[in-house]
C-alpha cells in the first residue's frame, strides 16, 4: 500500500470517515490534491463499498482555462465510469454584489454547490482535498489574523456543514435549507497527507492534474503565506510546517475541553434564552454566577450567545467579546456593550442580557479599524485589516483603463478611485488624530476638521475612533466609505488611476 493510502486509511478510521455503503460525493477542481484524492477513493472503494459520485464547480472566472478544466474533470469521471455533477458560477458577479473577496465568495458557492449536489443524490458526505500543507497555511493565516483555540485547530478531518455558517445564497429556500443541513459533514481525507507526496503520488500513477496560474498570485492573502512567508520562516525553522500541524492537532484536542466546559457553564449561568417570531432573541445570563466563571469561560459564554442570535455569524473579534467582558464584570446597572450584527450586552440589576440593541447604538457592519498602529497598505496588492474579515483590495492602472462614467458615478461607499500619482509617502490606514484637518472633495479646498466631519455626517460617537482613513504621507487620501481628499480626486490631468475597494476576507 502506498504512503498515500496509508495515510488516508488511517485517516478514515481514527476520525471514522466512513461507514459501509456512504455515499460520498468528492469536490473535484483537476488539480493535483483532488485528483488524488479521487483516484485514493477508487481505490478503496471496495474496501469501504463506497459509491462516489463526483462534483465540479466552475467558478466562471478564468475563461478558456476554466472550461477547460470542468471538460477535463468531466473525461476523467467518464473514464472511471463514475457520475458527476458540473455547474457554472459566475463568481466574480457574486463577489461584486456582496462585497467579499473573491477567494471568500467562492468559497461560499462551492460549498453551497457541493451541498446541494449532496442532498439531492442523497449523500451526507462531501470530500475534499486539503492536504497538510493547506492546514499550516490556514493555521498560521487564522493566526495573523487573530484568533483563539477555535481557530488555531485549523481545518479538521470532519466538519459539519452547519459550522461554516454560509449566508451568500440565503436569499433562496433551496440553498437555506442545505446549508442548515445539519446531516451533512466535509471530509478531509488527504489532511495529513503534504503537497509534495501528493504530488508525487499523481506522477506515480499516471496523473496528469490540471494546473491553476491563479495559485501563484500573491495578491491573495493565502497564496502570499504559501509562496513567501512560509519558505521565509522555514530559514528560521525548517520544520514549521510541522510545528504548525501540531499546533493545530494540541488546539483541537484542548477546544474539544473547552467545549464540554462551556456547556456545562452555560447550563449553569443561561437564566433564559428569549425567543420571537421563531428565532432567539435574547440571552439571560445570572450576573453573579457568570461573573464567577473563569476568564476563558465567560469569553466562551459571550461568543456562544452572539452566535446563537445571529445564525450567520462566522466570527466575533476578540476586541467585541473583551469589551463585552469588561463591561460585564465592571459595567453597573444600564451599562452596555457592543457586539456584531446589531447586538449589544446590557447590564442588568442581576443579569446580562445579550440581544438585539435597539439603539443602542452597535457598531456599524463596516470596515473598523481596532489597531492604534497605522496599518501600512499593500499597492497592489491586499491588506487584512486585523481583528477584522475585511481587507482592502489596492490595484493601480493607466485612466484609459477606467471607465470615466464609472469613477464619476461611483455608486459604492466603499470603493474609492484617487489620482494615483498624489499617492505619495508612506501610505497607511489609521484612526483620526486629535484636531486634524484635511479637505474634502467638493468643498473648494477648504479644510475641516476630521471631528466635525464626522459629526456632521451623523456617524455614531462610539465609532468615530475606528473609523479607517487612507493617508498619503501626512495627508488624509480617503475618510474611508465617506469622502475622499481633493488632493486626490480623479481629474483631466490624471495619468494613473488607483482603485481601493474594501470586501470582506476569507476565514477559514
Amino acid at each position: 500500500m502506498t504512503d498515500v493510502l496509508r495515510k488516508v486509511t488511517h485517516t478514515i478510521e481514527t476520525h471514522e470517515l466512513f461507514v459501509p455503503g456512504d455515499r460520498i460525493i468528492v469536490g473535484v477542481s483537476g488539480g493535483p490534491d483532488s485528483l488524488c484524492l479521487l483516484h485514493a477513493l477508487l481505490r478503496l472503494r471496495e474496501v469501504y463499498r463506497l459509491q462516489l459520485h463526483v462534483a465540479h464547480l466552475n467558478h466562471g472566472a478564468r475563461g478558456a482555462a476554466a472550461d477547460a478544466d470542468a471538460e477535463f474533470v468531466a473525461s476523467i469521471a467518464a473514464e472511471w465510469e463514475l457520475p458527476i455533477t458540473v455547474e457554472k458560477r459566475d463568481v466574480p458577479a457574486l463577489a461584486e454584489e456582496h462585497k467579499l473577496a473573491f477567494e471568500e465568495a467562492a468559497r461560499r458557492a462551492r460549498y453551497v454547490f457541493l451541498a446541494r449536489v449532496a442532498q439531492e443524490i442523497g449523500g451526507r458526505k462531501i470530500a475534499v482535498g486539503h492536504n497538510a500543507d493547506d492546514q499550516a497555511e490556514t493555521v498560521l493565516m487564522h493566526f495573523l489574523r487573530g484568533t483563539g483555540l477555535a481557530g488555531l485547530r485549523g481545518m479538521l478531518p470532519v466538519t459539519p456543514i452547519t459550522d461554516y455558517r454560509l449566508s451568500v445564497e440565503s436569499s433562496q429556500t433551496q440553498e437555506r435549507s442545505v446549508v442548515g443541513n445539519q446531516h451533512l459533514v466535509i471530509i478531509r481525507p488527504l489532511l495529513t497527507v503534504p503537497r509534495a507526496t501528493i504530488e508525487a503520488y499523481c506522477a506515480e500513477h499516471g496523473l496528469s492534474p490540471r494546473f491553476d496560474r491563479s495559485n501563484l498570485d500573491t495578491t491573495f492573502f493565502r497564496n502570499r503565506l504559501r509562496h513567501e512567508l512560509l519558505p521565509l520562516l522555514e530559514t528560521y525553522n525548517p520544520n514549521v510546517r510541522d510545528r504548525l500541524r501540531h499546533t493545530a492537532a494540541v488546539a483541537a484536542a484542548d477546544y474539544e475541553l473547552l467545549v464540554q466546559l462551556r456547556e456545562r457553564a452555560w447550563a449553569e449561568t443561561v437564566r433564559e434564552e428569549r425567543e420571537e417570531a421563531h428565532r432567539s432573541s435574547a440571552v439571560v445570563f445570572d450576573r453573579a454566577a457568570w461573573r464567577a466563571l473563569p476568564v476563558a469561560l465567560q469569553r466562551a459564554t459571550l461568543r456562544q450567545a452572539t452566535y446563537r442570535l445571529r445564525k450567520t455569524l462566522r466570527d466575533v473579534t476578540f476586541v467585541h467579546v473583551e469589551n463585552a467582558r469588561q463591561i460585564g464584570l465592571r459595567g453597573e446597572t444600564g451599562a452596555q456593550a457592543t457586539l456584531p450584527m446589531d447586538l449589544a450586552l446590557v447590564v442588568g440589576h442581576d443579569t446580562l442580557t445579550v440581544g438585539d440593541a435597539g439603539d443602542a447604538g452597535p457598531p456599524p457592519d463596516e470596515p473598523l479599524l481596532w489597531s492604534a498602529e497605522p496599518l501600512p497598505v499593500r499597492m497592489p496588492g491586499t491588506t487584512p485589516l486585523p481583528e477584522s474579515e475585511w481587507t482592502l483590495q489596492a490595484e493601480t492602472r493607466r485612466r484609459e483603463h477606467w471607465d470615466a462614467a464609472q469613477i464619476e458615478a461611483n455608486p459604492d461607499p466603499w470603493t474609492a478611485y484617487l489620482d494615483a500619482d498624489a499617492l505619495t509617502g508612506p501610505l497607511v490606514l489609521r484612526t483620526r488624530r486629535r484636531g486634524e484637518r484635511f479637505r474634502p472633495q467638493g468643498m473648494e479646498g477648504h479644510r475641516v476638521k476630521v471631528s466635525a466631519f464626522m459629526t456632521n455626517l451623523k456617524l455614531p460617537q462610539a465609532w468615530r475612533d475606528q473609523v479607517p482613513l487612507l493617508v498619503a504621507g501626512d495627508e488624509i487620501a480617503w475618510v474611508c466609505g465617506r469622502r475622499i481628499g481633493d488632493k486626490f480626486a480623479v481629474g483631466d490631468e490624471t495619468r494613473r488611476v488607483a482603485r481601493l475597494r474594501f470586501t470582506r476576507a476569507i476565514n477559514l
